[in-house]
């Protein structure tokens, strides 16, 4: 996708330089973190800013053109985590052992299909909440 600069611009600052989604700075990854599209073009999402989100490439490519997935507790289908009309805290949380926690079943399906928990991520987070970041 081909950007405005100021467009990239305001979704990192506005994004403090972390992914949307799993909360990681921009520090903790060899590539940078890029812009998406919350709701896919192909799902007749814009190319406004109220669209786009700061995703690092491994949420990014997890979360591909979808707007939904199942609930691995209710096995509804529920839209994912929305970054611009919802706010993180109350979908999300995060464990002192670096685990996070769907709280909502739009967190949930969100943190299953991003697969936020996996082993690599979740020793990350922890190193990372020992040297006192918070996501």
């Amino acid at each position: 996708m081909k950007l405005a600069s100021d467009a990239r611009e305001l979704v990192q600052r506005r994004a403090q330089g972390a992914c949307e989604y799993c909360r990681f700075p921009q520090s903790t990854s060899i590539l940078p973190h890029q812009v998406d599209h919350i709701i896919g073009r192909q799902h007749r999402g814009s190319d406004g800013v109220d669209n786009l989100c700061l995703c690092c490439i491994r949420c990014n490519l997890k979360k591909g053109p979808n707007i939904a997935s199942i609930d691995p507790v209710t096995s509804a289908i529920v839209p994912l985590y929305h970054p611009r009309r919802q706010s993180w805290g109350e979908h999300f949380s995060v464990g002192s052992d670096g685990t996070m926690h769907g709280v909502t079943a739009e967190g949930r399906a969100t943190m299953h299909l991003l697969d936020m928990n996996d082993e690599g991520r979740v020793r990350l987070r922890a190193l990372l909440l020992r040297r006192g970041w918070h996501p």
